[in-house]
This record gives structure tokens, C-alpha cells and sequence, in this order.
């Protein structure tokens, strides 16, 4: 008997192993009530009850749900909205001032192809099992529900904080047009403009996403534009060329240890591309557009971040001191994009950038109040929030998860109004860590997964989303990030040791460490071993079946795709 409940004959005995499993298709249990609707797991002629995600606690009978209302237009502009921010438009040059301009492509090179693989490895799990919350429900259902419950409030804080951080830094980004004006005013009205955004419905929130991130896109294309005419000589009226790969510093600078402070920068302004797997649990098409999206995250890395870095790295001599003092949204006016338009001829680059990353702040500040809003009501339906936080409004909105949020990120903008810097920076340094130590849980969630699903015998020919080059492409996020961990804090160590500085860069590791081993002992939570993982429950097939996501017909191939299948059948 396999894991659904269903009585099938044994096909195959796996080496060195007791067991002997049977490979169905999970497609045919799309008819299969019984085996859906059972709160445990049968395998091997043995119950296993579920470690904590049941089909009680994922399907609450008559709870309010979220709306299935994002499109595929929608999703796919914020996916790429979400690869663009201030890390690219302000602190890209600080690579460039470390590295050199060879040595900070490289950089961007492999942490995009790090991210490429967080991104595929959530896309294989998102599509199988669409949820709001995968950094909670993925480590709940796959490793220990304790490491649930640390994943999941580790993101909510962490966005929570840069929601805080945005409001300021929307103030400083108004006051270089009205200095005279206190920036609380703007952060005030950053505030209340972002609420109505997720207030509305999940669709007031896409919608704005999608034009924020329309702005963004088009402001890189022309940069590349621009940034090609400038260095050609079309505009500026100086044939640069290659010129700034030759001079003191380039194309490598510091050699392979630039590289690596230019990885620890790269790696951060990649943060905010994992919020497109929660946007699934809102997915019309999950089946369809999810995939769409995923695939073309690697083009996104190319065309967004890697042809920008190269423009930069061209335009601008790496000695260049505006580069290293570039750090916040005040310093603007001599950003990398700043000085190439300005190189290019353009007078009114500054106020161009500044109005860019206005909308930069507003675009992160929405992302990050949804995303947090999410992860708390998928919290609170797993018990793992109060309760109360389970309201949803007619339109699919967390009300309460979002006022919460809302309030949360007012105190940490209120803390740096107060003039207590100390502590803003303190709190803001935990939000940065704690991107890394999600995306880990994302890599090793997908490991234990795909482990899971060919353990249980499933063929991966029936997953809706494969990831590509599995297992190295979680192996290799993996390591790469717990590098990047433990080494953002080099510059708290060498050359001389500041205590302040290290403890508020690391600590987000120890309070991960208090979630985790706090829940584990309150709870008693045990590791969940590969054979009782639930790979049934809130599946998409499930959810299709029972009605919760509609089953859209097979699209038809474009020409190009007929054409390539023609050509396969004509060459088997």
C-alpha cells in the first residue's frame, strides 16, 4: 500500500533496502478521494501520522482564504521588479570600487547564478505545492517544524524591518527636492499609500507592483542604452572604450579577495527575487505561470544586473572616490547610474535617479508589506501565530496581519526619528543576515524534498516544475551562502576587532537560534524522515481537484515550439 492508500503491486526493491516501492503517476490519483482525504500517511501497510502540517491544520474547514487573483502579467513584472533596487541603482559601485571591473562582473556573475538556482529550487516546490509562506510550510513539512517556525518569523521580522527602514529612506530620498520639509511627513505618507495598496486587494497590490516595476525596467533599459552610446562616443563626447580595464586597479582589483567582498555586496542586492514564491499562493495559474517566471530569472540576472555592471564598470575608472561613498539614498547625486548619465551629457540625471529611486523605495516597501502579511496568516492558520490573526477580509486580505505589520514597521521608523541610530542600525543589521539564512532553508527544503519525492517512488517526470541540474544547483547555493554568511563580518575583524559592530552582524543567527530551539522544546518537534513526509496535502494536484485552483486547458505551442518539436520527432 503507497503512501496515498492505494493497494498496488510491488514493481521494484530498492539496493540494500527492506522496502519495496511501487512508481505510479501522481496524476492518477486525481480521482483517488480516500487517498487525499486521509489526515495520515499510509506506506508500506503502515500508518505514519504527519510530524505537524495535517491535512487539518493546511485545509481549516471553514476559515476565510486568500483570493487566486494574481495574473501572469502581474507576477512575471513583479519577479523581475523584484531583481531591481537600491542595491543595484546606488551600491552597485562599490563592487566596481573594490573589485575592479572585471572582478565585480564575476562577482554578480556567481551570485546570479546562486540566486538562479534559490529561485528554481523554490519554483519546483512552489508549483508542486502553491502556499503563501514557503520558507515556514516548506521547512515544516520537509524538515522539522521547529525550523518552520524559525524560517518563517526570521522572514516576517526581516521584512518587517526593511518596511521600517523604506519609510525613512523614502523621507531622505523627497527631502533632495524639499529640504525644508521634515522627511516624517513623506515616510507618513509612504506609509498610508503602501497600506491602501495591500488593503485594497491582492490585486491593488499587483497592479501597483506591476507599473512600479514597468518604471524600473525601463530606467535599466535605457541605462544600457545610454551607458553603450557613451561609451562608443556617440554621447558625452569621449571614446572611452575599454579604457578604464587599463588603468591602476583593472580589470582586477585586490585580486581574489576584492572578489569576495564584491560577492558579500552582490549578494545582498539580490535580496527581495525570492518574494515571487509567495505570490504563488495568490497564483491563478500557478501550474503555468509559475514556471514561465522561473525560467526567466537567469534572462533577468543577465540583461538587469550583469549588462549594468558591465556599462558601469566601462564608464566609470574603479578609483573613482564617488563609487566607495555612494552607501545610502542621500548620496544620489553621485550613484554609479547618477555619473553615467551625467557622463553621458545629461544635466538632470540626479533628479532622473532620484525620482527612480523613489519609486524604488515605494516598490520595496510594498513588496515587503505583503510579503509579511503572508507569512504571518500562513503562521497563524499552522498555530504557530494567535489566532486572531487569521482574519481575512471579503477581498483575500490579511487585515490584521496587515495592520500589525504596519504598526511594527512605524516603531522602527519612529526609533530613527527619535535620533536612537545606535538602535536603528542595530535593528536594520539583522534584516540583512536574515536574507541569507532564508534562502539556506530554501536550498536545503529543496534537497530533503526531491529526496522525498523519488524516495516515496514518484516519477519526476510528473512534477509540474523541475528544476534544472539537480543536486548541484542546491549544493551550490547552499555553500555559497554559508560562505557569504560568515564572511559579512570580515570588516568587524580585520583590521581591527570591533565587538559592537560583530554582534549586531551576526545576531541574526543566534535569535534564529532561539526561534528554532525555543519552538523545539515547547513542542518537542522531531525531524521528519523521508519516507512520513506529506506529499499529498496542498498539492496542486489536490487543490485542482477539490476545486480551489482552477485547471485552465493546455495552451498550444507558439510556431518556434512546434517547429523545435517537429525537428526532435524528425531527428528520433
Amino acid at each position: 500500500m503507497n503512501m496515498f492508500g492505494q493497494q498496488v503491486e510491488p514493481e521494484r526493491a530498492e539496493p540494500g533496502s527492506n522496502h519495496v516501492y511501487h512508481r505510479p503517476s501522481i496524476y492518477s490519483l486525481r480521482g483517488d478521494a480516500e487517498g487525499f482525504e486521509k489526515a495520515s500517511v499510509h506506506n508500506d501497510e503502515k500508518v505514519i501520522e504527519t510530524n505537524s502540517v495535517t491535512a487539518e491544520s493546511i485545509h481549516e474547514a471553514k476559515q476565510p482564504k486568500l483570493q487566486r487573483k494574481l495574473k501572469g502579467r502581474q507576477m512575471g513584472m513583479i519577479a523581475i521588479g523584484g531583481t531591481i533596487g537600491t542595491g543595484l541603482f546606488i551600491g552597485s559601485g562599490t563592487t566596481l570600487a573594490d573589485a575592479g571591473p572585471a572582478g565585480s562582473l564575476i562577482a554578480f556573475l556567481v551570485m546570479g547564478s546562486m540566486v538562479f538556482f534559490v529561485c528554481t529550487s523554490l519554483g519546483e516546490m512552489s508549483t508542486f505545492i502553491p502556499t503563501s509562506d514557503p520558507f515556514n510550510h516548506f521547512a515544516t513539512r520537509f524538515l522539522d517544524p521547529s525550523l518552520g517556525f524559525a524560517f518563517g518569523w526570521n522572514y516576517w521580522y526581516s521584512w518587517m524591518l526593511t518596511v521600517g527602514s523604506e519609510l525613512v529612506a523614502c523621507g531622505m530620498v523627497v527631502q533632495y527636492w524639499l529640504p525644508h520639509i521634515t522627511g516624517a511627513v513623506w515616510s507618513l505618507i509612504t506609509l498610508l499609500i503602501i497600506f491602501a495598496f495591500n488593503a485594497i486587494s491582492v490585486r491593488g497590490y499587483g497592479e501597483a507592483e506591476f507599473w512600479m516595476s514597468a518604471l524600473k525596467v525601463l530606467t535599466v533599459i535605457v541605462f544600457f542604452i545610454v551607458g553603450i552610446l557613451t561609451v562608443t562616443g556617440v554621447t558625452g563626447g569621449d571614446d572611452i572604450g575599454g579604457r578604464n580595464w587599463h588603468v591602476e586597479g583593472a580589470p582586477f582589483k585586490d585580486n581574489i579577495v576584492g572578489i569576495l567582498k564584491a560577492c558579500i555586496v552582490a549578494a545582498f542586492s539580490f535580496q527581495g527575487t525570492e518574494i515571487v514564491g509567495i505570490t504563488v499562493g495568490e497564483c491563478a495559474n500557478p501550474r503555468r505561470d509559475v514556471p514561465r517566471v522561473i525560467q526567466s530569472v537567469f534572462w533577468r540576472i543577465l540583461l538587469f544586473y550583469i549588462s549594468s555592471i558591465l556599462i558601469i564598470g566601462l564608464v566609470i575608472p574603479n578609483f573613482d572616490k564617488n563609487l566607495a561613498n555612494a552607501g545610502s539614498v542621500s548620496d544620489i547625486a553621485i550613484s554609479p547610474f547618477t555619473m553615467v548619465f551625467e557622463k553621458a551629457g545629461a544635466s538632470w540625471a540626479a533628479d532622473l535617479m532620484n525620482a527612480i529611486v523613489l519609486v524604488t523605495v515605494l516598490s520595496a516597501g510594498n513588496s515587503g508589506l505583503y510579503a509579511c502579511t503572508r507569512v504571518m496568516w500562513v503562521l497563524a492558520n499552522e498555530g504557530k501565530a494567535p489566532r486572531w490573526f487569521r482574519k481575512v477580509t471579503k477581498k483575500g486580505v490579511p487585515l490584521w496581519c496587515l495592520l500589525f505589520t504596519a504598526l511594527c514597521s512605524t516603531v522602527v521608523f519612529c526609533i530613527s526619528l527619535a535620533g536612537n541610530k545606535d538602535v536603528y542600525v542595530f535593528l536594520i543589521n539583522l534584516s540583512g543576515l536574515s536574507g541569507i539564512i532564508f534562502w539556506l532553508g530554501i536550498s536545503l527544503c529543496h534537497w530533503r524534498f526531491r529526496r522525498a519525492y523519488v524516495a516515496q517512488g514518484y516519477s519526476l517526470d510528473d512534477l509540474p516544475y523541475r528544476a534544472a541540474f539537480f543536486p548541484f544547483g542546491p549544493v551550490y547555493s547552499f555553500t555559497l551562502l554559508a560562505i557569504i554568511m560568515i564572511g559579512q563580518g570580515y570588516g568587524t575583524i580585520w583590521p581591527t576587532f570591533d565587538a559592537a559592530s560583530f554582534v549586531s552582524t551576526y545576531l541574526a543567527i543566534p535569535l534564529f537560534l532561539i526561534f528554532w530551539l525555543g519552538w523545539k522544546f515547547v513542542k518537542k518537534t522531531k525531524w521528519v524522515k523521508l519516507e512520513d513526509i506529506d506529499l499529498v496535502t496542498g498539492s496542486i494536484i489536490e487543490m485542482e481537484r477539490n476545486g480551489e485552483i482552477q485547471v485552465f486547458p493546455p495552451e498550444k505551442p507558439g510556431q518556434w515550439k512546434r517547429y523545435l518539436q517537429w525537428m526532435r520527432r524528425k531527428n528520433e
